[in-house]
């Protein structure tokens, strides 16, 4: 669908919030979404966005207990499970993450959690990089 818009893979993250869960709201189940997302309540379930260009936005007084797979994701709130983000993630100061996250790229604020892992995607066709020991040759 995004296609047909002139949207491709890895273009800039959507830049309008078409769907706000309010403070005062709490949903318990899985959510799935389109365009943006913006989260100040608590979701007890999984957030999957559909779209490439897709933008979840997780504010300081969000809270999600569950697992996250979307294109872009700005944190600024709290996440108990694991985060995959295909395209870009961006941890603000108040940002709390229990559990594993994978991404292709990572901005990170200062004050900013992770309590789990981190796994970095690699573009498809980028080079792999070899570590380099004391016996391998080195060009001078």
């Amino acid at each position: 669908m995004l296609e047909k818009m002139g949207k491709k893979s890895g273009e800039k993250p959507c830049n309008t919030i078409d769907t706000l869960i309010g403070e005062q709201t709490q949903i318990t189940g899985n959510v799935v979404f389109s365009g943006g997302l913006r989260v100040d309540g608590k979701i007890h379930g999984d957030i999957t966005a559909q779209g490439e260009g897709s933008t979840l936005i997780l504010s300081e007084r969000g809270e999600v207990t569950g697992n996250i797979k979307v294109p872009h994701l700005i944190l600024n709130g709290i996440v108990r499970g694991n985060v995959h983000s295909s395209e870009r993630v961006e941890l603000q100061a108040k940002a709390e993450i229990t559990g594993d996250m994978t991404y292709k790229s990572l901005e990170m604020a200062l004050g900013a959690t992770i309590n789990g892992g981190l796994i970095h995607e690699a573009e498809k066709g980028a080079p792999k990089l070899k570590a380099i020991g004391i016996s391998d040759p080195v060009i001078t």
